[in-house]
């Protein structure tokens, strides 16, 4: 399974998702610009000692990504998304791609893969999941559909 964070802006949330990438055998593609340094020690701290098993990919843009990655299909998570995570069915090389913290995803990445564009249902009044904390209920999701292969 690949996650893939679009210009993410926040350390801790970067370091967290690392961590949770490491744990689960996920691949981790970061795609600039980056809101924070790969040496910032609160990213560090935040994926704890997780960092050497962790397999990470970095992009100097968006179209760099798609060049490298073409195989698998690219899902794309979104408070915009009109049918929920867990009406897709995630294969084993698909990408689960999520955008910054302040403003989500953009539309023109978004609309050519409309009908894999999905949500996490929430309240009405509420703008966002935490990043970390989203990537880790998608995540998992796809991970119980393959039975949690490889995991003990």
């Amino acid at each position: 399974m690949n996650i893939v964070l679009f210009e993410p802006e926040i350390h801790s949330n970067t370091g967290n998702i690392a961590r949770t990438c490491a744990i689960t055998g996920a691949s981790l593609h970061l795609i600039k610009p980056l809101g924070f340094s790969l040496e910032d020690k609160y990213l560090k701290r935040a994926g704890l000692d997780y960092w050497e098993y962790l397999d990470l990919k970095i992009y100097e843009n968006y179209e760099e990504f798609l060049e490298k990655n073409n195989s698998g299909n690219l899902y794309f998570f979104s408070t915009k998304g009109e049918v929920t995570y867990t009406q897709k069915i995630y294969e084993e090389n698909d990408y689960l791609v999520f955008g910054p913290e302040t403003r989500g995803l953009p539309l023109d990445i978004m609309e050519p893969h409309w009908e894999n564009v999905c949500k996490i249902p929430m309240g009405e009044k509420f703008r966002s999941l935490n990043l970390s904390n989203a990537v880790a209920i998608v995540l998992y999701e796809a991970l119980r559909q393959g039975d949690f292969k490889g995991l003990k």
